[in-house]
């Protein structure tokens, strides 16, 4: 089932990318996130309540607490940087560079979380990679 949520979830950040760089057009990219902010608060808080999750904030222990502001804040910052390249070069080269963030969250996820590291996460890394350093150095529409 996870499989089917990273899907959902890679299509729905694909979808982002498209129409986040059509409507920054003719909008200051900070403005842009800010205006989608509203939506996403706005959704999430009403999917925790209608799951009936809300109580469960003041089970949330002081670690959880610290990690999950520090990547809400990380989140913040990766966005803002995401939309103003957005803003200013190709989507597809943007997020080709944007993505390799999935390396380097192999590489956080083996060394911190401890998670087993196997020959396919090595080879699709590299091939990750591999990719990006193929189109940033490619001829790019400007």
């Amino acid at each position: 089932m996870w499989f089917l949520w990273a899907l959902l979830a890679a299509i729905s950040a694909a979808l982002v990318v498209v129409l986040t760089k059509a409507g920054l057009k003719n909008v200051d990219s900070s403005l842009a996130f800010a205006i989608q902010s509203i939506l996403i608060l706005t959704i999430t808080w009403s999917v925790v309540m209608y799951q009936g999750n809300f109580a469960a904030l003041k089970e949330i222990d002081k670690q959880a607490w610290i990690y999950l502001l520090s990547a809400g804040l990380l989140t913040t910052l990766s966005t803002l940087f995401s939309y103003k390249a957005l803003s200013m070069g190709p989507a597809s080269y943007v997020v080709t560079i944007e993505r390799t963030s999935l390396v380097i969250a192999i590489l956080l996820s083996v060394i911190f979380l401890k998670e087993k590291i196997t020959w396919q996460l090595i080879v699709g890394a590299g091939v990750m990679v591999a990719g990006a350093v193929l189109i940033a150095l490619s001829d790019r529409p400007e």
